[in-house]
Protein backbone atom coordinates (compact mmCIF):
# COMPACT_ATOMS: atom_id res chain seq x y z
CA UNK A 1 0.00 0.00 0.00
CA UNK A 2 1.90 3.61 -1.14
CA UNK A 3 1.70 6.26 0.42
CA UNK A 4 -1.16 7.65 -2.04
CA UNK A 5 -3.57 5.34 -1.49
CA UNK A 6 -3.01 6.05 2.32
CA UNK A 7 -3.17 9.20 1.78
CA UNK A 8 -6.68 9.13 -0.01
CA UNK A 9 -7.94 6.52 2.43
CA UNK A 10 -7.45 8.95 5.06
CA UNK A 11 -9.23 11.94 2.97
CA UNK A 12 -12.05 9.52 2.18
CA UNK A 13 -12.49 8.52 5.96
CA UNK A 14 -12.19 12.60 6.98
CA UNK A 15 -14.99 13.31 4.36
CA UNK A 16 -17.35 10.27 6.25
CA UNK A 17 -18.34 12.45 9.69
CA UNK A 18 -18.40 16.50 7.83
CA UNK A 19 -19.11 17.57 11.42
CA UNK A 20 -16.64 16.14 13.51
CA UNK A 21 -14.02 17.30 10.95
CA UNK A 22 -15.28 20.81 10.84
CA UNK A 23 -15.12 20.52 14.65
CA UNK A 24 -11.34 19.85 15.12
CA UNK A 25 -10.33 22.09 12.17
CA UNK A 26 -12.07 24.76 13.83
CA UNK A 27 -9.59 24.93 16.48
CA UNK A 28 -6.82 25.03 14.63
CA UNK A 29 -8.39 27.62 12.60
CA UNK A 30 -9.01 29.78 15.15
CA UNK A 31 -5.67 29.44 17.00
CA UNK A 32 -3.91 30.07 13.85
CA UNK A 33 -6.01 33.03 13.03
CA UNK A 34 -5.48 34.53 16.52
CA UNK A 35 -2.11 34.28 16.17
CA UNK A 36 -1.70 35.76 12.94
CA UNK A 37 -3.90 38.97 13.18
CA UNK A 38 -2.44 39.74 16.18
CA UNK A 39 1.09 39.75 15.40
CA UNK A 40 0.24 41.43 12.04
CA UNK A 41 -1.44 44.16 14.15
CA UNK A 42 1.22 44.73 16.90
CA UNK A 43 3.58 45.16 13.28
CA UNK A 44 1.13 47.34 12.29
CA UNK A 45 1.11 49.35 15.45
CA UNK A 46 5.19 49.33 15.34
CA UNK A 47 4.96 50.75 11.79
CA UNK A 48 2.83 53.21 12.89
CA UNK A 49 4.50 54.31 15.67
CA UNK A 50 7.72 54.49 13.59
CA UNK A 51 6.38 56.42 10.87
CA UNK A 52 4.77 59.09 13.64
CA UNK A 53 8.28 59.47 15.04
CA UNK A 54 10.07 59.98 11.47
CA UNK A 55 6.92 62.54 10.67
CA UNK A 56 8.89 65.25 13.72
CA UNK A 57 11.99 65.45 11.53
CA UNK A 58 14.75 63.46 9.59
CA UNK A 59 17.88 62.70 11.14
CA UNK A 60 16.26 64.42 14.91
CA UNK A 61 17.88 65.36 17.30
CA UNK A 62 16.52 67.61 20.57
CA UNK A 63 18.15 69.36 23.03
CA UNK A 64 15.94 69.67 26.19
CA UNK A 65 16.79 71.62 29.22
CA UNK A 66 17.17 69.74 32.44
CA UNK A 67 19.42 66.71 32.95
CA UNK A 68 18.49 63.07 31.67
CA UNK A 69 20.82 60.11 31.03
CA UNK A 70 20.07 59.56 27.70
CA UNK A 71 22.10 60.46 24.57
CA UNK A 72 25.95 61.38 23.95
CA UNK A 73 26.33 63.04 27.24
CA UNK A 74 24.77 61.54 30.23
CA UNK A 75 23.07 64.76 32.05
CA UNK A 76 21.89 64.71 36.11
CA UNK A 77 18.96 66.82 37.34
CA UNK A 78 18.69 70.57 36.19
CA UNK A 79 16.60 73.56 35.66
CA UNK A 80 14.13 73.75 32.98
CA UNK A 81 15.11 77.21 31.58
CA UNK A 82 18.44 76.54 31.23
CA UNK A 83 18.65 77.03 27.27
CA UNK A 84 18.94 80.41 25.39
CA UNK A 85 19.12 81.46 22.02
CA UNK A 86 22.24 82.01 22.63
CA UNK A 87 23.00 78.48 22.95
CA UNK A 88 21.10 77.74 18.79
CA UNK A 89 23.53 80.31 17.86
CA UNK A 90 26.71 78.97 19.57
CA UNK A 91 25.77 75.50 17.76
CA UNK A 92 24.79 77.13 14.66
CA UNK A 93 28.47 78.90 14.47
CA UNK A 94 30.24 76.45 15.43
CA UNK A 95 29.57 74.60 11.73
CA UNK A 96 30.02 71.69 13.47
CA UNK A 97 31.16 69.32 10.71
CA UNK A 98 27.97 66.81 11.34
CA UNK A 99 25.76 69.25 12.09
CA UNK A 100 23.50 70.25 9.05
CA UNK A 101 20.72 72.65 10.45
CA UNK A 102 19.72 74.28 13.38
CA UNK A 103 16.24 75.29 15.35
CA UNK A 104 15.37 77.12 18.62
CA UNK A 105 12.03 76.31 19.87
CA UNK A 106 9.91 78.10 22.73
CA UNK A 107 6.54 76.41 23.23
CA UNK A 108 3.49 76.16 25.93
CA UNK A 109 -0.04 75.45 25.63
CA UNK A 110 -2.60 78.46 26.02
CA UNK A 111 -5.80 79.19 25.44
CA UNK A 112 -6.51 80.55 21.27
CA UNK A 113 -9.79 82.90 20.44
CA UNK A 114 -11.01 83.57 16.78
CA UNK A 115 -13.91 85.04 16.76
CA UNK A 116 -16.70 83.45 19.06
CA UNK A 117 -14.44 80.10 18.85
CA UNK A 118 -11.54 79.29 21.37
CA UNK A 119 -9.06 76.28 21.68
CA UNK A 120 -6.45 75.39 24.23
CA UNK A 121 -2.99 74.51 21.57
CA UNK A 122 -0.05 74.29 21.45
CA UNK A 123 2.06 77.70 20.38
CA UNK A 124 5.21 76.90 19.46
CA UNK A 125 7.73 79.85 18.30
CA UNK A 126 10.34 79.21 15.75
CA UNK A 127 12.15 80.14 12.71
CA UNK A 128 11.75 79.25 9.16
CA UNK A 129 14.33 76.66 9.34
CA UNK A 130 11.67 74.93 11.67
CA UNK A 131 9.59 73.90 8.81
CA UNK A 132 12.52 71.82 6.96
CA UNK A 133 14.02 69.91 10.29
CA UNK A 134 10.27 68.98 11.29
CA UNK A 135 9.15 68.24 7.75
CA UNK A 136 6.37 70.43 8.24
CA UNK A 137 4.55 70.69 4.67
CA UNK A 138 1.93 73.63 3.46
CA UNK A 139 -1.68 73.34 2.36
CA UNK A 140 -2.33 76.84 2.48
CA UNK A 141 -0.54 79.70 2.37
CA UNK A 142 3.22 80.12 3.51
CA UNK A 143 5.26 78.94 6.60
CA UNK A 144 6.88 81.47 9.12
CA UNK A 145 9.16 84.34 7.77
CA UNK A 146 10.52 87.54 9.01
CA UNK A 147 7.08 89.17 9.53
CA UNK A 148 6.01 89.67 13.51
CA UNK A 149 2.72 89.01 14.59
CA UNK A 150 1.88 86.58 12.00
CA UNK A 151 0.78 82.84 12.63
CA UNK A 152 1.05 79.51 10.85
CA UNK A 153 -2.15 76.86 11.64
CA UNK A 154 -1.96 73.22 12.15
CA UNK A 155 -4.95 71.50 10.18
CA UNK A 156 -6.70 70.43 13.38
CA UNK A 157 -6.49 73.83 15.33
CA UNK A 158 -7.52 75.27 12.05
CA UNK A 159 -10.49 73.66 12.31
CA UNK A 160 -11.02 74.02 15.49
CA UNK A 161 -11.23 78.11 15.61
CA UNK A 162 -12.37 78.75 12.22
CA UNK A 163 -14.70 75.48 11.17
CA UNK A 164 -14.77 73.39 7.89
CA UNK A 165 -13.55 74.29 4.31
CA UNK A 166 -13.03 77.67 5.84
CA UNK A 167 -9.88 79.49 4.22
CA UNK A 168 -8.49 81.52 7.44
CA UNK A 169 -5.84 82.89 5.44
CA UNK A 170 -5.81 86.92 6.48
CA UNK A 171 -7.49 86.21 9.14
CA UNK A 172 -6.83 87.17 12.91
CA UNK A 173 -6.68 85.04 16.25
CA UNK A 174 -5.72 86.20 19.56
CA UNK A 175 -3.39 84.81 22.35
CA UNK A 176 -2.93 86.37 25.57
CA UNK A 177 -4.29 89.76 24.52
CA UNK A 178 -1.82 89.80 21.23
CA UNK A 179 -3.54 89.94 17.49
CA UNK A 180 -1.61 87.65 15.24
CA UNK A 181 -2.27 87.32 11.34
CA UNK A 182 -2.53 84.13 9.61
CA UNK A 183 -0.73 83.55 6.91
CA UNK A 184 -0.37 79.27 6.54
CA UNK A 185 -1.98 76.46 7.36
CA UNK A 186 0.15 73.00 7.58
CA UNK A 187 -0.93 69.83 6.09
CA UNK A 188 -1.93 67.12 8.61
CA UNK A 189 0.16 64.43 9.37
CA UNK A 190 -2.22 62.74 11.80
CA UNK A 191 -1.71 61.89 15.48
CA UNK A 192 -2.57 62.44 18.75
CA UNK A 193 -1.83 63.97 22.20
CA UNK A 194 -0.09 66.94 23.37
CA UNK A 195 2.77 66.55 20.84
CA UNK A 196 0.19 66.43 17.83
CA UNK A 197 1.86 68.57 15.37
CA UNK A 198 -1.93 69.56 13.69
CA UNK A 199 -2.90 70.98 16.83
CA UNK A 200 -0.51 73.66 17.16
CA UNK A 201 0.09 77.05 16.57
CA UNK A 202 2.89 78.30 15.02
CA UNK A 203 4.88 81.87 15.57
CA UNK A 204 7.57 83.79 15.14
CA UNK A 205 9.96 83.34 18.00
CA UNK A 206 10.60 86.50 18.93
CA UNK A 207 6.79 87.08 18.86
CA UNK A 208 6.20 84.03 21.44
CA UNK A 209 8.88 84.73 23.55
CA UNK A 210 8.86 88.63 24.10
CA UNK A 211 5.27 89.22 23.51
CA UNK A 212 2.93 86.25 24.14
CA UNK A 213 4.82 84.43 26.98
CA UNK A 214 7.73 87.69 28.40
CA UNK A 215 10.58 84.43 28.68
CA UNK A 216 13.68 84.85 27.26
CA UNK A 217 14.76 80.84 27.45
CA UNK A 218 13.78 78.05 25.35
CA UNK A 219 12.13 74.61 25.54
CA UNK A 220 13.84 72.69 23.11
CA UNK A 221 16.72 73.40 20.16
CA UNK A 222 16.31 70.98 17.66
CA UNK A 223 18.97 69.73 15.15
CA UNK A 224 19.35 67.90 12.07
CA UNK A 225 22.77 65.87 11.41
CA UNK A 226 23.99 65.52 7.95
CA UNK A 227 23.59 61.83 7.58
CA UNK A 228 21.81 58.99 10.03
CA UNK A 229 25.33 57.67 10.64
CA UNK A 230 26.83 60.65 12.25
CA UNK A 231 23.79 60.78 15.00
CA UNK A 232 26.05 59.90 17.55
CA UNK A 233 28.50 61.90 16.55
CA UNK A 234 26.08 65.05 16.48
CA UNK A 235 25.17 64.28 19.68
CA UNK A 236 28.63 64.08 21.34
CA UNK A 237 29.64 67.29 19.32
CA UNK A 238 26.60 69.27 20.57
CA UNK A 239 26.82 68.16 23.97
CA UNK A 240 30.47 68.92 24.82
CA UNK A 241 30.36 72.09 22.83
CA UNK A 242 26.74 73.19 25.75
CA UNK A 243 29.37 71.67 28.80
CA UNK A 244 31.74 73.96 27.70
CA UNK A 245 28.99 77.11 26.99
CA UNK A 246 27.40 76.36 30.30
CA UNK A 247 31.07 76.07 32.16
CA UNK A 248 30.05 72.09 32.76
CA UNK A 249 33.61 69.55 33.48
CA UNK A 250 31.81 66.19 34.04
CA UNK A 251 29.05 65.20 31.57
CA UNK A 252 26.82 63.89 34.48
CA UNK A 253 26.55 67.33 35.63
CA UNK A 254 25.04 68.79 32.94
CA UNK A 255 21.66 71.08 33.08
CA UNK A 256 20.51 69.91 29.61
CA UNK A 257 19.64 66.53 28.24
CA UNK A 258 19.65 65.04 24.16
CA UNK A 259 17.86 62.68 22.18
CA UNK A 260 18.10 61.51 19.38
CA UNK A 261 15.54 60.21 16.96
CA UNK A 262 17.40 57.13 16.83
CA UNK A 263 16.63 56.99 20.85
CA UNK A 264 13.14 57.02 20.35
CA UNK A 265 12.55 54.75 17.49
CA UNK A 266 14.75 51.99 19.36
CA UNK A 267 12.83 52.10 22.92
CA UNK A 268 9.48 52.56 20.62
CA UNK A 269 10.52 49.05 18.73
CA UNK A 270 11.53 47.67 21.90
CA UNK A 271 8.63 47.82 23.37
CA UNK A 272 5.98 47.28 20.74
CA UNK A 273 8.10 44.18 20.02
CA UNK A 274 7.72 42.98 23.44
CA UNK A 275 3.82 43.55 23.61
CA UNK A 276 3.49 41.91 19.46
CA UNK A 277 5.57 38.97 21.07
CA UNK A 278 3.27 38.74 24.18
CA UNK A 279 0.44 39.44 21.57
CA UNK A 280 1.77 36.49 20.11
CA UNK A 281 1.82 34.05 22.77
CA UNK A 282 -1.24 34.35 24.64
CA UNK A 283 -2.73 33.71 20.54
CA UNK A 284 -0.77 30.60 21.07
CA UNK A 285 -2.47 28.81 23.69
CA UNK A 286 -5.47 28.28 21.32
CA UNK A 287 -3.27 26.41 19.15
CA UNK A 288 -2.53 24.06 21.85
CA UNK A 289 -6.07 23.54 22.58
CA UNK A 290 -6.66 23.06 18.99
CA UNK A 291 -3.93 20.48 19.29
CA UNK A 292 -5.85 18.79 22.08
CA UNK A 293 -9.31 18.67 20.42
CA UNK A 294 -7.54 17.19 17.45
CA UNK A 295 -6.24 14.35 19.75
CA UNK A 296 -9.46 14.17 21.46
CA UNK A 297 -10.85 13.70 17.97
CA UNK A 298 -8.46 11.49 16.54
CA UNK A 299 -8.85 8.84 19.88
CA UNK A 300 -12.66 9.05 19.00
CA UNK A 301 -11.83 7.78 15.60
CA UNK A 302 -9.89 5.20 16.74
CA UNK A 303 -12.23 3.34 19.17
CA UNK A 304 -15.06 3.83 16.37
CA UNK A 305 -12.99 1.83 13.84
CA UNK A 306 -11.53 -0.46 16.39
CA UNK A 307 -13.14 -3.50 14.47
CA UNK A 308 -11.78 -2.01 10.90
CA UNK A 309 -8.35 -1.54 12.45
CA UNK A 310 -8.42 -5.27 13.25
CA UNK A 311 -9.41 -6.90 10.65
CA UNK A 312 -7.10 -4.40 8.47
CA UNK A 313 -4.77 -6.03 10.55
CA UNK A 314 -6.02 -9.47 10.72
CA UNK A 315 -5.58 -9.59 6.81
CA UNK A 316 -1.86 -8.36 6.81
CA UNK A 317 -1.91 -4.54 7.52
CA UNK A 318 1.64 -3.77 9.20
CA UNK A 319 1.84 -1.32 11.98
CA UNK A 320 3.70 1.36 10.10
CA UNK A 321 0.41 1.51 7.86
CA UNK A 322 -1.89 2.53 10.46
CA UNK A 323 0.18 4.68 12.17
CA UNK A 324 0.77 6.93 8.82
CA UNK A 325 -3.10 6.75 8.03
CA UNK A 326 -3.97 7.73 11.13
CA UNK A 327 -0.78 10.66 11.09
CA UNK A 328 -2.00 11.59 8.22
CA UNK A 329 -5.25 12.15 8.78
CA UNK A 330 -4.55 14.66 12.17
CA UNK A 331 -1.69 16.30 10.01
CA UNK A 332 -4.86 16.71 7.25
CA UNK A 333 -6.94 18.15 9.38
CA UNK A 334 -3.88 20.73 10.53
CA UNK A 335 -2.81 21.70 7.52
CA UNK A 336 -6.83 22.51 6.57
CA UNK A 337 -7.13 24.24 9.59
CA UNK A 338 -4.11 25.76 9.07
CA UNK A 339 -4.87 27.53 5.75
CA UNK A 340 -7.85 28.62 6.69
CA UNK A 341 -7.03 29.97 9.96
CA UNK A 342 -3.93 32.21 7.82
CA UNK A 343 -6.93 33.60 5.26
CA UNK A 344 -9.00 34.38 8.73
CA UNK A 345 -6.03 35.90 9.85
CA UNK A 346 -4.85 37.80 6.90
CA UNK A 347 -8.93 39.28 6.75
CA UNK A 348 -9.34 40.15 10.48
CA UNK A 349 -5.72 42.28 10.78
CA UNK A 350 -6.51 43.71 7.11
CA UNK A 351 -9.79 44.80 8.45
CA UNK A 352 -8.96 45.93 12.04
CA UNK A 353 -5.69 47.87 10.20
CA UNK A 354 -8.35 49.93 8.20
CA UNK A 355 -11.02 50.22 11.23
CA UNK A 356 -7.27 51.37 13.30
CA UNK A 357 -6.09 53.75 11.08
CA UNK A 358 -2.40 51.84 10.91
CA UNK A 359 -0.82 50.37 8.35
CA UNK A 360 -1.02 46.77 7.28
CA UNK A 361 1.96 44.69 7.94
CA UNK A 362 2.08 41.10 7.53
CA UNK A 363 5.25 38.94 7.05
CA UNK A 364 5.73 35.68 4.80
CA UNK A 365 7.55 34.11 7.28
CA UNK A 366 4.49 34.08 9.42
CA UNK A 367 2.77 32.76 6.95
CA UNK A 368 4.89 29.91 6.37
CA UNK A 369 5.25 29.24 10.49
CA UNK A 370 1.82 29.31 10.87
CA UNK A 371 2.00 26.55 8.17
CA UNK A 372 4.17 24.70 9.70
CA UNK A 373 2.99 24.97 12.98
CA UNK A 374 -0.10 23.30 11.94
CA UNK A 375 1.98 20.51 10.64
CA UNK A 376 4.05 19.85 14.14
CA UNK A 377 0.36 20.33 16.06
CA UNK A 378 -0.80 17.14 13.82
CA UNK A 379 2.03 15.39 13.95
CA UNK A 380 2.53 15.79 17.59
CA UNK A 381 -0.83 15.36 18.68
CA UNK A 382 -1.83 12.92 15.86
CA UNK A 383 1.20 10.21 17.45
CA UNK A 384 -0.17 9.13 20.43
CA UNK A 385 -3.98 8.00 18.87
CA UNK A 386 -1.52 6.81 15.63
CA UNK A 387 0.25 4.55 18.24
CA UNK A 388 -2.77 3.23 19.77
CA UNK A 389 -4.59 2.06 17.35
CA UNK A 390 -1.37 0.73 16.03
CA UNK A 391 -0.73 -1.53 19.01
CA UNK A 392 -4.55 -3.18 19.30
CA UNK A 393 -4.43 -6.37 18.57
CA UNK A 394 -6.30 -8.18 15.67
CA UNK A 395 -8.46 -10.83 17.91
CA UNK A 396 -9.33 -7.99 20.52
CA UNK A 397 -10.17 -5.21 17.83
CA UNK A 398 -12.34 -7.81 16.10
CA UNK A 399 -14.25 -8.75 18.95
CA UNK A 400 -14.58 -5.28 20.18
CA UNK A 401 -18.55 -4.00 20.26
Amino acid sequence: MDILEIFLESLTTLTVNKMRTGLAILGIVIGIGSVIALISLGQGSQKAIENQIQSLGSNLITVSPGGQNTGGVRGAAGGSTTLTLDDAKAIELAKLPSVKSVSPEFSRRTQVVAGRNNTNTQIIGVLPQYATIRKINMALGNFIGEADKTAVLGSKAATDLFGEDVNPIGLSIRINGQILKVIGVTESKGGSGFNNADDAIYAPLSTVQKQLFGASHLTSIAIEAKDSNLMTSAQDAVGYLLLARHKFNNPSQADFSILSQNDILSTASSITGTLTTLLGGIAAISLLVGGIGIMNIMLVTVTERTREIGLRKALGAKRKIIITQFLIEAILLTLVGGSLGTLLGIGISLTLSKIMNIPFAISISSIFLAIGVSGAIGIIFGWYPAQRAASLQPIEALRYE
